[in-house]
């Protein structure tokens, strides 16, 4: 082959996906100058999409070509709905459309994976690495939690009013204040501040990884509007399949064929990294049999172990003027004024993002007495869960406007106000799969999340809410403002009992999008496991998983951090064998 068509199709290390993880592996990859690095991301480049940037704009990066638009199949947990599972389809992928939190997790969720490497400190180094900590006067931080150099830049967000009132009321039922509880990886229960991704009215994302190493290296070679068909296997298993190359298709459906001289990584996503390994041959032989793909290397867990957050959206109104920030885009006028101040100014509504006070909480008490929990098998020291005393049941998190998901569109217009406490699920028990509906690289998988599948998962989520409206009904904060539900048709803040809970967390249950597990590490005696501790897949030599599929379990938080700590680990990782 000639020296120019190898400078084109040939590179050192060649990166499947650029979203959170796969910007972070592919920079780091080419601090060394003296290798090449080619990123494939099947959306555009998000450099001059204004709705990554300004925070604000989040919900507009969904239900159109910047979202990958999976939706799932119908769920008999959720009452037979169909969940739609948006994620980020251009450069810094989920960075870019995702409610900016850096909540981390508490340090025993990454001890339980009992992966050599990823113990709890060592994986809350990886994710301080990616971060530089911009701080506020007014913020109590925790220094030797936070980074300092690196290419994330991250700031605690100015609480409106309502979310101060809200942690008022966390701390009177029982959530002791801890400012910055969630990235110290040490507190299960309690309430503090969330630190986001977000610095001078700007959304910071993966992309600004990748984007100022290629200005800085010049080594970095990023092909977008490019979709991964599959990777290419040599050899054969008596002497050893190695990945040494990528097909894809560009924007117009031609295909084009990149080549590898060391490692090839999939940072695909938990729905798209195992749907490539599928179409690569790899993966459960029965199910590729049935797309006439030919197994190359047998592996069941492909695709299996999904995990995901669940939450619930519990929504009040309050009369009082100038708690909430509805005001700002849904009364008269004003969204033009308040787009206007973000354009000339970089501040105001859209800089940030609405979620307000954020809190963990053990259920131990709540739960004691419930025959289901009581007589569910646990191991020593462990909940039914699976979780320890140092890991929370829930996370609890308000907004501080109405919003969300675009079935929430009963906007407070008319100068109404309202804000919402929304309950997350941790430690889910139920499990899903991704499989695929074609070998068609332009087909989603087929997503089955298998919500609430499990009655655990039932039980502990519709306490969890129980909590959350005790929390907004009797919590010293907001006792004396709420009027009630909103929309005024609905009356949950009346509930009182589990079992008033239980039919409207089925009903309004929704993803957290917080996919993972699905190419897990695993020890060399789980049959079910994709990755080794390194993330290479078993079987095959030059290619590994680097995102949050690569999760044994899914940790008690937001999956944002664990998916910088993943790409941070990842190109270390690489760098040692190479």
């Amino acid at each position: 082959m000639s020296s120019t068509a190898e400078s084109i199709d040939y590179y050192d290390y060649i990166v499947c996906g650029g979203g959170t993880s796969g910007c972070v592996v592919a920079a780091r990859l080419a601090e060394n100058p003296g290798v090449s690095v080619l990123v494939i991301e099947a959306g555009q480049n998000s450099k001059d999409l204004e709705n990554v940037h300004m925070v604000g704009g989040w919900s507009q990066n969904f239900d159109s070509e910047t979202d990958w638009n999976v939706v799932t199949e119908p769920m008999a947990g959720v009452n037979n709905r169909q969940v739609k599972l948006s994620r980020g389809r251009f450069l810094g992928g989920c960075s870019g459309c995702n409610g900016t939190l850096c909540i981390r997790g508490c340090k025993q969720d990454y001890d339980d994976w009992e992966m050599e490497g990823w113990s709890g400190d060592e994986f809350f180094n990886a994710m301080k690495k990616a971060e530089t900590f911009h701080g506020k006067p007014w913020f109590k931080v925790d220094e030797e939690s936070h980074g300092s150099s690196g290419p994330l830049h991250t700031e605690p967000h100015d609480l409106a009013p309502i979310s101060n009132l809200l942690i008022d009321s966390f701390v009177s039922q029982g959530l002791p204040l801890d400012p910055d509880m969630f990235s110290t990886g040490e507190t299960s229960h309690g309430t503090g501040h969330a630190v986001r991704t977000v610095y001078k009215g700007f959304r910071t994302t993966s992309a600004d990884f990748l984007l100022n190493q290629k200005e800085q290296a010049g080594n970095i070679t990023i092909k977008t509007d490019t979709t991964v068909s599959r990777v290419v296997l040599e050899g054969d298993a008596a002497s050893g399949l190695r990945a040494t190359a990528v097909q894809v298709k560009d924007a117009n459906g031609i295909g084009h064929t990149y080549f590898a001289r060391k490692d090839i990584v999939l940072s695909c996503g938990a729905y798209c990294s195992p749907a490539v390994l599928l179409r690569s041959g790899i993966g459960p032989k029965e199910e590729l049999a049935q797309h006439g793909i030919k197994c190359l290397v047998d592996l069941p867990g492909v695709g299996k172990n999904l995990m995901d957050h669940l939450i619930v959206f519990m929504f009040y109104e309050t009369e009082e003027e100038g708690l909430t920030t509805d005001h700002h885009v849904y009364h008269d006028d004003n969204f033009a004024k308040t787009y206007a101040v973000w354009k000339e100014k970089k501040e105001g509504f859209l800089s940030t993002f609405p979620f307000g006070a954020f809190a963990f909480a053990r259920l131990d008490d709540r739960l004691e007495n419930e025959p289901l929990w009581q007589n569910a098998p646990r191991k020593p020291g462990r909940d039914p869960m699976g979780l320890t005393p140092k890991q929370p049941n829930v996370e609890f998190f308000t907004t501080e406007c109405y919003g969300g998901p675009k079935q929430y569109d009963q906007f407070p217009v008319d100068h109404k106000h309202a804000f919402s406490m929304i309950a997350e699920l941790f430690g889910p028990r139920s499990r899903g799969t991704v499989a695929l509906r074609s070998n068609d690289p332009l087909q989603n998988p087929v997503v089955d999340c298998n919500y609430l599948a499990d009655p655990l998962d039932i039980l502990v989520l519709s306490e969890a809410c129980r909590f959350g409206n005790e929390i907004v009904m009797n919590g010293a904060g907001t006792k004396d403002i709420v009027k009630g539900s909103w929309p005024p048709s609905s009356n949950h803040h009346t509930f009182k009992t589990r079992e008033e809970w239980i039919p409207y967390v089925k009903e309004h249950a929704t993803t957290c999008y917080h996919a993972s597990g699905t190419c897990a590490m695993g020890k060399d005696d789980n049959p079910m496991a994709v990755l080794d501790n390194k993330l290479r897949v078993r079987g095959v030599s030059g290619l590994r998983v680097a995102d949050c599929s690569v999760m044994p379990t899914l940790h008690g938080g937001h999956t944002q951090m664990p998916a910088y700590g993943i790409g941070e680990r990842a190109a270390d990782l690489i760098k040692e064998t190479w």
